[in-house]
């Protein structure tokens, strides 16, 4: 199991419902990148709780497998 999938079981163990702040270190992205992202349309889906933005552990992996290209993966 890589490391991005141990974080991911981790969140899925714990909370499942990250923080903009730990999305975008999940993603490795700008914290600025993945808020104008939610802004435009095309990140991942998100939910308002009260009034911070929160992100499903299985979402962010959903967005990010749909966005795969490229090179073989043997």
């Amino acid at each position: 199991m890589d490391d991005t999938a141990k974080r991911a079981q981790a969140a899925r163990e714990t909370c499942p419902f990250l923080t903009a702040k730990q999305a975008a270190f999940h993603l490795g992205l700008s914290l600025t990148a993945l808020k104008e992202m939610r802004a435009r349309g095309t990140g991942p889906l998100c939910r308002l709780h009260g009034r911070t933005w929160r992100y499903h552990i299985d979402d962010i992996e959903a967005w990010s497998t749909a966005r795969a290209r490229g090179g073989r993966h043997d």
